[in-house]
């Protein structure tokens, strides 16, 4: 094969493989439009997101893992929260409305074509921003 041939042959390829990567960064920005269209998942502190599109399955942004509970994913979000007591009624209708909202932005990928399952992840990064913010507030 000339050399001509296989410079073509790879820049098809190299453009395909471009194009893929760009409908992919694409399928997210539009899947992260649709979440913050709506009102219930947008108006919560926390953004759950879209991070990564693998296959069919979405991998969204979460709080809680089997590593971090929800009472420590709510004490971030809501510091006044951890005065409370753990059976305090406000710890109990803030583990609902977290729950809601991670469902209903999960719904709503799954409405996506193409995203048949959500695999969720935590976000380590925002729990690292989170941190930063605080400290940066009790210095001043």
């Amino acid at each position: 094969m000339s050399d001509r041939k296989q410079f073509i042959i790879v820049m098809m390829v190299a453009a395909i493989f471009v194009g893929w990567l760009g409908w992919r960064g694409f399928e997210v920005i539009s899947l992260n439009q649709n979440l913050k269209a709506d009102d219930m998942v947008a108006n919560y502190p926390y953004q759950h997101r879209v991070l990564r599109v693998e296959g069919n399955t979405a991998i969204m942004s979460s709080l809680r893992s089997h590593q971090t509970s929800t009472h420590e994913a709510l004490s971030t979000i809501f510091p006044s929260m951890r005065n409370l007591g753990d059976n305090h009624r406000d710890w109990q209708r803030a583990e609902r409305e977290l729950a809601q909202v991670q469902a209903r932005a999960g719904d709503i990928v799954l409405s996506a074509s193409g995203v048949e399952r959500i695999r969720w992840e935590l976000d380590e990064n925002w729990y690292h921003l989170a941190k930063m913010q605080a400290q940066q507030s009790s210095r001043r």
